[in-house]
């Protein structure tokens, strides 16, 4: 049996991992699930997965999750400490999935055990990319990518050297306003941002997907864990999401990686890696499809491909500065507190008004976070005024 942890159990991606791993029970030994506030789903899944302990961020909680657990015989713990000690009680194989910045810590404590660390968390590479890898070649992990786009790559670059990548191309659907004209985007809601056309997301990453900064992190990453330079990294947008991510080669062999837009297949893979294991995902009917369509992106109605790639440009803490903007614009837009193309100029805002130093340790990129952060609601504050 294989010890797992599941960081982010009650989200999209934890949710999916566990339909996968309750396929097939007799393979998996759940050392830890984590949640940050939903203490029933929690519970119900740490008693259907039989895991050892459950944890939930939000310290106020532990009361109702022991009380969710009580006679189970999980263990309830709750706060970021806990969140860490479960990242260290010795699973061999880690989903980390926590939303946002909140990740990074148990990522990082992850990694150093010396594992291998499933990465759906993309804020925590994009904030920290630098001290993640260090943290990885320090303790010998193995990081394998979950995001359909980075696993695509991964999958492509299977047994080949990164010298003889000429490009890499992410791929992205583009979201529910690839084709809405700037000046339409000023009344977007909250309830169209989530809309997906092709994914089933959580909101944070369904309007991070809408405004394109979702790929725009997805870039940042890419820049970590495939180092061939930003130079060598584009985007094309692609509707359909069939075609997950490509790599052409300098003899100009081209391998893209196909499927359906199921997070099962990307988690799977991680999941069995470096062997397969059956999903339950519909197999990708090309003949229905019918077409595949590509497009190249629009950095004016969708600026924050341009803040990303200038921030993973810039050599300093830009990328978790714009990460941490990022969160507090998206958090107030979902409040109905800003309109959809505030997100953007935000963020833009803060890179202008703020930098520091390449972080060389954890607190490093703690205390960036933290200032972008009251910069970012310092200029929601002027907007709502």
């Amino acid at each position: 049996m294989r010890r797992i942890s599941i960081f982010g159990a009650t989200g999209s991606v934890g949710m999916s991992t566990l339909d996968l791993i309750q396929r097939e029970p007799d393979a998996y030994d759940v050392v830890a699930l984590t949640a940050n506030r939903d203490v029933a789903g929690l519970a119900t899944a740490a008693r259907a997965v039989g895991a050892k302990v459950a944890v939930v961020a939000d310290e106020a909680q532990y009361g109702a999750l022991k009380d969710a657990l009580a006679g189970s015989g999980v263990e309830a713990a709750a706060g970021e400490g806990a969140l860490v000690d479960a990242a260290q009680a010795g699973a061999e194989w880690t989903m980390a999935a926590i939303v946002g910045c909140a990740g990074l810590k148990p990522t990082i404590a992850a990694l150093q055990t010396g594992g291998t660390v499933a990465l759906a968390n993309k804020e925590s590479l994009v904030s920290a990319g630098a001290l993640m890898m260090q943290a990885a070649t320090a303790s010998g992990a193995t990081l394998l990518p979950v995001d359909s786009e980075h696993n695509a790559i991964f999958q492509c670059l299977a047994g080949s050297s990164l010298d003889d990548v000429a490009r890499i191309i992410l791929t992205a659907s583009g979201g529910p306003f690839r084709t809405l004209g700037y000046e339409d985007m000023r009344a977007i809601t909250p309830a169209q941002a989530v809309a997906h056309p092709n994914w089933s997301m959580g909101a944070k990453i369904s309007v991070d997907s809408a405004t394109m900064m979702n790929k725009g992190l997805e870039l940042i990453e890419a820049a970590h864990l495939f180092p061939v330079g930003l130079d060598r990294i584009e985007i094309l947008v692609h509707p359909q999401s069939v075609i997950h991510s490509m790599v052409e080669y300098r003899d100009r062999s081209t391998l893209a990686q196909l499927g359906s837009p199921d997070m099962r297949i990307p988690i799977a893979h991680a999941l069995a890696w470096p062997a397969r294991i059956a999903t339950p995902c519909q197999p990708l009917d090309l003949a229905r499809i019918g077409r595949l369509d590509f497009e190249a992106p629009d950095d004016r109605r969708f600026p924050a491909l341009r803040l990303a790639r200038a921030a993973a440009q810039a050599g300093d803490a830009s990328a978790a500065i714009l990460n941490a903007a990022n969160e507090v614009a998206v958090a107030a837009f979902l409040a109905g507190r800003i309109g959809f193309l505030d997100i953007a100029m935000i963020v833009e805002d803060v890179l202008n008004r703020y930098s520091a130093p390449m972080p060389a340790c954890m607190d490093d990129v703690l205390h960036a976070d933290a200032t972008a952060r009251v910069m970012a609601g310092d200029v929601m504050e002027r907007l709502t005024v």
